[in-house]
């Protein structure tokens, strides 16, 4: 019996004295999901006030709402809904955690760290083959010769940079978006397909070079209003990303291949913008095998400010009726060799990855293939018929 993952979780420090909000699935008679607070003293069934997390952040004053409500049906504590949240333990009569976001846009930032960008770099060069990254990872830092972590994207810096690289026939897509005025904002995938603390992630079954992108997600309402933020993993197969940049999707978007949670944190006296910018997003990675792997991000280091990638996201050219959430990218891009990663990471099926951030909690899932995972079937009409069958639609 694999150690039941709620043992790896870490609350925030600061315990839950913000405001925190998130899914459950509720099962019968309800048997759908519910809109819950998170609070020191319980979780709390708030459907009857709102019935999508899309719907909250719509809100003027999504706090001051939350405030102003009764707290609902209680759930139970915390600890016990993330320890039913792990289907290797799962009691079906009681109510376990979803991703904490529901209509909104799934969209990521690609190459926002000067440590992934290399990496970026090492698999095109590699050609999605893990065995001659080591000699394309050093020639390349041989050739550069410079901190990339130093240089503005967009700036005059940037540009000379990218004349020198592009006589000596080393430009790049990924140096484009990495150093270029324009961000890489991609869908990572659709509405309501995300899993949450607890569930298995997927990777795809022919891939042999993968690996976990630990992340702060921005959580954004339809004008594009950060209102808050939570943890993500953008589940990466290196590659068929490798291979060509032209098999993104394939490489993103995979039943399972996008974790969120454990809860949303909305900014408040408490929680703010900076604290995003500011913080660390630590991971662990411990195999069935023995292995373990320990990495982190600092979002001190990130080339381009989470404000701008929202304004790249959201504007006159493109709109999220249903707001979105952002993943703004990881520095986390591992190369320590294992066995059976061909001189490199990769996954192997019953890794626990853990993301911890001090303000945020800890999202834990374990690894599968996506194959493997049950079919996403519940999407945007069956929310609809659910809800409508409740009452909660007006």
């Amino acid at each position: 019996m694999p150690q039941p993952l709620y043992q790896y979780y870490a609350p925030p420090k600061d315990g839950y004295v913000g405001t925190f909000v998130g899914r459950a699935w509720i099962p019968a008679p309800v048997a759908g999901p519910a809109v819950i607070l998170v609070r020191r003293d319980g979780v709390f069934d708030i459907t009857a006030h709102v019935a999508t997390i899309a719907d909250l952040l719509e809100l003027d004053d999504p706090v001051g709402f939350l405030h102003t409500i009764p707290p609902g049906d209680r759930l139970g504590d915390v600890t016990a809904l993330l320890a039913n949240s792990d289907p290797a333990c799962r009691d079906p009569n009681a109510p376990w955690l979803l991703a904490p976001i529901d209509l909104q846009a799934i969209k990521a930032a690609g190459v926002t760290f000067a440590a992934s960008l290399l990496e970026r770099v090492v698999e095109e060069q590699a050609k999605g083959d893990p065995a001659a990254a080591a000699s394309v990872r050093a020639a390349l830092v041989a050739e550069i010769g410079v901190d990339l972590s130093q240089i503005k994207p967009g700036s005059t810096e940037a540009e000379q940079l990218r004349a020198v690289l592009s006589r000596r026939g080393l430009w790049s897509q990924y140096l484009e978006v990495g150093l270029g005025p324009d961000a890489e904002i991609f869908t990572k995938a659709q509405p309501l397909s995300a899993v949450g603390f607890g569930a298995e992630i997927g990777i795809h079954p022919e891939s042999q070079w993968n690996n976990p992108e630990p992340e702060i997600v921005l959580v954004v309402s339809s004008s594009g209003r950060i209102l808050g933020a939570t943890l993500g993993n953008d589940v990466n197969l290196r590659d068929f990303e490798g291979r060509s940049a032209l098999l993104l999707s394939k490489a993103k978007d995979n039943n399972g291949s996008t974790a969120i949670g454990p809860f949303v944190r909305l900014f408040d006296s408490t929680f703010s913008l900076d604290d995003v910018r500011n913080a660390e997003i630590l991971l662990k990675i411990e195999g069935e095998d023995g292995f373990t792997l320990n990495g982190r991000s600092s979002m001190r280091e990130i080339s381009r400010d989470p404000e701008d990638l929202v304004r790249q996201t959201i504007g006159a050219t493109h709109q999220y009726p249903d707001g979105f959430v952002l993943f703004l990218g990881t520095m986390f891009a591992p190369t320590e060799p294992r066995e059976g990663g061909r001189s490199g990471f990769t996954h192997k099926i019953g890794d626990v990855v853990a993301i911890h951030g001090a303000k945020l909690g800890t999202l834990v899932n374990r690894v599968s293939t996506s194959n493997a995972l049950p079919p996403w079937t519940f999407g945007i009409r069956a929310l609809v018929a659910n809800l409508a069958k409740r009452g909660l639609l007006t």
